[in-house]
């Protein structure tokens, strides 16, 4: 890639990670990513995702008139990024190396994602290749379990074949395969008494909930499934018998049975262990995603595998155990399949991204479309 290039994809994404866009914060970030998709020619809807649950922004959807007949291709990313993501501000290193100043996030992810279409974009037109209709969907919240997704109206997605740039590693792997993710919570309640006085008359819900803990197997229950208890809580004062105790805790599968099987499985084994005590329990749990796999010979496959073998890139498949918006893509009956694009260590200070993988990026997306 020339010279020019090479700082045109930097600046833009040094532009984009300057902007503060924490989940649910996205205000600025779309308000940015409508100007540059107007300006590429697209049509631009922004939805209500903001009012229904999701901040000071909605969810972008983009479409671009294509040239040539054939079903639309739909390319996607996320606008948001974790905390601590106030203040970024990218460092290019020696090496091509991108990071931040070391106090935030470098924002990568899901930057990445959004540079690597837009110039993917800007390439196909530089160059006057005809392509099909191209439809774009840049949304809010994907860190908190794809919210912004999940009220998305899918039904202005013409495209039947997507790909989503949010995959950690080197660009040239693809995930055909993501996890169910279900958060539950449960409460113990029991009954207060005086530790020193009168101990036998309480109900202890501390003891009760952390018997059922211990009976529980954590960590990977087999190889398509994992089970953790996060965070417990409980209590009032050193000399009370706790009344109350709550624990939360997150389940993961690639199977959605398996999963809620698992739920199920916690919340009979707190039951047996408050059995006879006279404790009261209750569990919540919440769907955020459902598993998906996509086949190997689906066409949004063969067509990935394609542009890598084209390109020289490895153009490996793999599964991940990370949700993403693709997780409600494929619900709404899309073939989608999440793209790395070159971030690396994301969701810490050390998050970082290699320039090469940036133009790497940009030019598989514009192979994609082309």
């Amino acid at each position: 890639m020339n010279d020019a290039g090479t700082t045109r994809i930097y600046r833009e994404f040094a532009e984009l990670t300057g902007i503060d866009s924490v989940s649910f914060s996205e205000r600025l970030m779309a308000d940015t990513l409508t100007v540059k998709l107007r300006t590429l020619g697209f049509e631009v809807w922004e939805d209500d995702a903001g009012g229904k649950c999701c901040g000071d922004a909605g969810n972008l959807y983009g479409f671009l008139k294509g040239q040539i007949p054939g079903p639309p291709i739909l390319l996607s990313a996320h606008m948001d990024t974790v905390t601590p993501g106030i203040g970024k501000r990218a460092v290019l290193r020696e090496d091509g190396r991108i990071t931040s100043e070391g106090e935030t996030v470098l924002g990568a992810d899901d930057v990445c994602g959004l540079v690597e279409i837009l110039e993917g974009v800007r390439r196909v037109q530089e160059r006057g290749i005809p392509h099909r209709d191209v439809e774009v969907l840049f949304t809010v919240a994907e860190e908190a379990y794809g919210k912004g997704a999940s009220v998305f109206e899918f039904g202005r997605i013409h495209a039947r074949e997507a790909y989503v740039f949010d995959l950690s590693g080197p660009v040239g792997t693809a995930a055909l395969q993501a996890p169910s993710i279900i958060s539950f919570r449960v409460e113990v309640r029991g009954k207060a008494a005086h530790a020193g006085f009168e101990p036998e008359k309480g109900i202890h819900a501390i003891q009760i909930l952390s018997e059922a803990v211990s009976r529980m197997k954590l960590g990977h229950l087999d190889e398509e499934t994992t089970l953790n208890i996060g965070q417990i809580e409980g209590g009032a004062a050193r000399n009370i018998v706790p009344e109350r105790c709550v624990c939360r805790g997150e389940i993961r599968s690639f199977y959605q049975a398996r999963a809620l099987e698992t739920a199920a499985y916690v919340e009979r084994t707190v039951r047996e262990a408050a059995e006879g005590t006279g404790a009261e329990v209750r569990m919540d749990t919440e769907v955020h995603l459902e598993a998906y796999q996509i086949a190997e010979n689906a066409p949004v496959v063969e067509r990935f595998a394609e542009v890598c073998r084209n390109l020289g890139l490895p153009g490996e498949k793999i599964s991940t155990f990370g949700g993403s918006d693709n997780n409600h893509l494929v619900r709404q009956g899309l073939q989608g399949i999440v793209l790395s694009c070159g971030m690396y260590r994301v969701h810490s200070t050390g998050e970082y991204t290699m320039l090469k993988d940036l133009e790497l990026g940009a030019e598989l997306a514009a192979r994609l479309i082309g």
